[in-house]
């Protein structure tokens, strides 16, 4: 029983927050059908979680937990494309979340299946309640992950890229290269016998304890910059996106938890002592010198 209110509780507060996201853009998106197709999108978002769920709950796996999520941008931003305000910004918009999507989900799909299961899931794949709000709150972290960008491609403004596209194109090809580096070194690293139950201190990880998530941030941050100038009014509340990403992976499910982890497995390490005294844990600095 507890489970199940705990459950209500969230999918309030996932409703809660959907609708203030809703009522922020949808008044300056363009209508589909006499709806506004940010809207439309949002519901979307959790649908298709919800859909996926059910198999996942019957087979008691979460092997398309992140697959799903990187799908779900993708069906989003081709919705708005082919429906929404197609203009450059559109298009760089789109064609940017395309990529990051495309590249994150396949490498997060094939490292679960390379492993077999994903820890985090062990506990909660059992108790339907917890795990149907788990798929919830995906469906929360991509309407809030794209918003700005999805509030952009659906609105009615249109103007020319500008400055502020190229800057913000910037940032993005810097943050996903950082991501997708880092993603690349740690997979290497770990694919080695010989580096069984070490950790990582080499490449950008002697820069930052998390250079993928600092790397995510930074992308975020240059979808909101290319977003911008075509916002108004309510639809500026839409910037949280990038802040919302930043929170998320600093306070709660990215860094925390990967920190825990590791004082768990390596604490009493004091190489891993002096690396994690030496080694900023999200934004990267050139590694101090013995």
């Amino acid at each position: 029983m507890k489970s199940w209110i705990r459950a209500l509780i969230a999918h309030v507060i996932i409703f809660a927050l959907t609708a203030a996201v809703v009522l922020a853009a949808s008044p300056s998106s363009v209508d589909v059908a006499g709806w506004p197709l940010f809207a439309l999108c949002a519901l979307l978002g959790f649908v298709v979680q919800w859909v996926v769920f059910i198999p996942s709950y019957l087979a008691q796996t979460e092997q398309y937990f992140d697959l799903t999520g990187s799908l779900t941008y993708i069906t989003l931003v081709i919705i708005a494309l082919i429906y929404g305000n197609a203009d450059p910004r559109s298009f760089l918009l789109g064609t940017l979340v395309l990529i990051w999507a495309g590249r994150l989900g396949s490498f997060l799909f094939l490292r679960i299946r390379r492993a077999g299961k994903d820890p985090r899931f062990d506990a909660i794949k059992v108790v339907f309640p917890r795990f149907l709000s788990t798929w919830s709150l995906q469906g929360l972290w991509v309407l809030l992950t794209l918003a700005c960008a999805l509030a952009a491609m659906t609105g009615e403004q249109s103007r020319p890229l500008g400055l502020m596209g190229a800057i913000g194109a910037t940032v993005w090809l810097i943050g996903f290269a950082i991501e997708a580096i880092s993603d690349r070194q740690k997979s290497a690293f770990r694919n080695d016998p010989n580096n069984a139950g070490r950790f990582i201190q080499s490449g950008l990880w002697a820069w930052s304890r998390h250079p993928n998530y600092f790397g995510e941030i930074v992308l975020w941050a240059g979808v909101a910059i290319i977003a911008f100038p075509v916002l108004q009014g309510w639809q500026l509340a839409t910037l949280i996106s990038p802040v919302f990403v930043a929170l998320l992976l600093t306070r709660i499910s990215g860094v925390p938890l990967l920190e825990r982890r590791a004082d768990k497995e390596w604490g009493d390490n004091p190489e891993y002592q002096r690396y994690k005294a030496a080694t900023p844990s999200l934004i990267p600095r050139p590694p101090k010198k013995p």
